[in-house]
């Protein structure tokens, strides 16, 4: 057996090994990993995607990265498609999505479709914890395993130098004066390392004397939790990666004034560490399918989902995208949908709900809660209907019609298990079908790689060819999403000196703004406090809103506005009101703060006259 495959072999033992340690079924890994072709090399894997020679950047002979001058240049074709692979309330020992996400690429690409997957890089953490790596299982597995789970291009150090640099340079800048103000009780940025390290989460900095500055309590998170982390996913180019570098806040003066990154000047310096990490990583399934893994924020402290930039280069050439959002659907597909999607403009087509009969026992009950007791794996794999029953209708039921409110179809993918009986997932397909899954697939793709993946390539394609994927799914533009539910109004922060805050939205997105740094009210036990944010700044919106309902019933005009009084009427009636010598709107502001800033003050409620525009 060549060394490669004996390193595969070695570390799904391994994996295997902490599994069945759980109470999971070992016979989940056992897969004689032998692949259906010799690995391509880099060129040949690239050629797919009809990137040249010349803007690859080799890391050996079936790794690299794509040059990002080339790829900015690059359009991404409308007619591309992107599917979304998520999954119910994840187990400890995981669902198997990241495999799902593989072996559904490879079952396109048998289907006749040009296809890529893109994914996340694997943090050290899991990989040396009970969760293990992020490159997939069986034969739907991304190659070469051992060097994506173990440091792959450094992309992770290269962020994690970006944040530390940062920290540094507070520091340092405290040490030199504190020109800035810097409250250092009020330090918000910490270091980070590429480790589950307890210890580093809260520690004392600034020991031994003046020469190494002022003692403060400091502290370490993961590389996965960084906000720097989370930029580079989000980022669209270097400019718009340092532009969003500058915007991070670092920490605030004694008077509670933001600082940011900017103010340091950090952002340059920070991007020119990030600058080769910027550029995707390219490898290769086990069945010779182009893989994107790039960026890894983990969606129960971050947003959950790779980059931006990867996606634009499989979105460029490839057909069908198949990416995957972290954790159940209510973290990382909801952040997917709201954070990742709403910046790059590019929404799913499909959502593919990835399940299995092990979860469905777990959530429906049968075995108590989490805490209380862990089932051996006889109890799990003992057939057990009513159990799965039970977690169908709750948990799965909720994270379909989670998915399915924001307007795509989803499909369930049952992953399964050898254990899984006929009678549980006939129960499970019922369910699915009732909660409004538009299809239910069987998907073996662990065992059987691409081809067990074909049922539900199938269905995915099935779905476009009805055409019931939505694409784009806003109602006003492509990175609107408040504004696809008439009853939302969006809301920015202003600051003490009239302008947007740090902090708050700034596009066409908003359609008010209000009053939001610094604002005197209540809080707990009996006592009020000064809070900034734009939590502080709706309930002014919402009070504008009561009294124009107001003035429009008392005018009898409610019912020409509609009785749910939805968004756009309440644009219409601030935009229409008399007194607009009332409002603040600069030239130009209002693509940012649509109708303005009212001066609640200067206005008569009692003899407020509004038309319908």
């Amino acid at each position: 057996m060549p060394p490669l495959f004996s390193a595969i072999r070695l570390a799904t033992s391994l994996a295997a090994g902490i599994y069945v340690a759980l109470g999971v079924r070992e016979s989940f890994f056992e897969v004689n990993l032998k692949p259906n072709k010799p690995f391509l090399p880099l060129t040949e894997i690239a050629e797919a995607l009809k990137i040249p020679d010349e803007a690859l950047e080799p890391y050996g002979r079936i790794k690299g990265k794509v040059s990002l001058d080339w790829l900015l240049e690059q359009p991404v074709r409308e007619s591309a498609r992107m599917i979304l692979v998520t999954a119910v309330s994840p187990t400890p020992a995981g669902e198997g999505k990241t495999t799902t996400s593989i072996g559904l690429a490879d079952a396109l690409k048998r289907t006749g479709r040009n296809s890529s997957v893109c994914l996340r890089e694997p943090s050290l953490g899991p990989c040396f914890g009970m969760k293990g790596g992020a490159a997939g299982g069986g034969y739907s597995q991304v190659v070469p395993m051992e060097d994506i789970n173990l440091h792959f291009t450094g992309d992770f150090n290269a962020i994690a130098l970006a944040n530390n640099l940062l920290a540094a340079l507070i520091d340092n800048h405290i040490f030199h004066g504190n020109a800035l103000n810097f409250d250092v009780r009020r330090i918000t940025w910490k270091r980070v390392v590429d480790m589950n390290d307890r210890a580093l989460r809260k520690i004392t900095v600034g020991l031994g004397g003046p020469g190494n500055g002022y003692p403060r309590e400091d502290g370490f998170d993961i590389v996965v939790a960084s906000e720097v982390m989370a930029i580079f996913c989000l980022a669209n180019n270097l400019k718009d990666l340092k532009e969003k570098l500058g915007r991070i806040v670092v920490g605030y003066t004694p008077d509670q004034k933001a600082i940011l990154a900017s103010d340091l000047n950090a952002q340059g310096a920070m991007a020119t560490l990030l600058k080769e990490a910027f550029s995707p990583n390219i490898v290769q399934t086990l069945e010779g399918n182009i893989a994107l893994i790039h960026g890894g924020p983990f969606a129960n402290i971050a947003h959950g989902n790779s980059s931006i930039i990867a996606d634009k280069l499989a979105l460029g050439a490839a057909d069908i995208v198949v990416t995957e959002a972290g954790f159940g659907s209510d973290m990382g597909a909801e952040k997917f949908m709201h954070i990742k999607a709403a910046t790059s403009g590019k929404a799913p087509d499909c959502v593919v709900m990835n399940v299995t009969i092990r979860s469905m026992k777990l959530h429906g009950g049968a075995f108590g809660s989490r805490d209380d007791y862990r089932p051996s794996k006889e109890e799990l794999d003992s057939e057990n209907i009513e159990a799965v029953k039970a977690g169908a209708m709750t948990n799965l039921d909720r994270h379909i019609k989670n998915m399915a409110g924001f307007g795509i179809p989803v499909v369930v993918s049952i992953n399964k298990f050898t254990a899984d009986t006929d009678g549980e997932i006939a129960v499970l397909r019922d369910a699915a079908h009732a909660s409004g899954a538009k299809a239910v697939t069987i998907t073996e793709v662990h065992a059987k790689g691409g081809a067990g993946g074909e049922d539900l390539a199938n269905a995915v394609r099935g779905l476009n060819e009805k055409g019931e994927n939505l694409g784009i799914i806003y109602r006003k533009c492509p990175v609107d999403f408040t504004s696809r539910y008439d009853e939302v109004i969006a809301v920015a922060a202003l600051d003490e000196s009239g302008n947007l805050a740090t902090f708050t939205s700034r596009d066409f997105t908003v359609d008010i703004v209000a009053p939001g740094t610094n604002i005197y009210s209540t809080h707990l036990n009996n006592n009020y406090c000064k809070m900034s944010g734009t939590s502080q700044s709706a309930p002014f919106v919402a009070g504008i809103c009561a009294l124009i309902k107001a003035a429009l019933k008392n005018q009898n005009l409610l019912p020409e506005f509609g009785n749910q009084f939805c968004q756009e009427d309440m644009m219409v009636a601030l935009r229409n009101i008399s007194s607009l010598q009332n409002y603040q709107v600069q030239p130009g502001e209002e693509q940012n703060w649509g109708p303005g800033v009212p001066k609640l003050a200067n206005i008569d409620w009692s003899n407020i006259t509004v038309k319908k525009s």
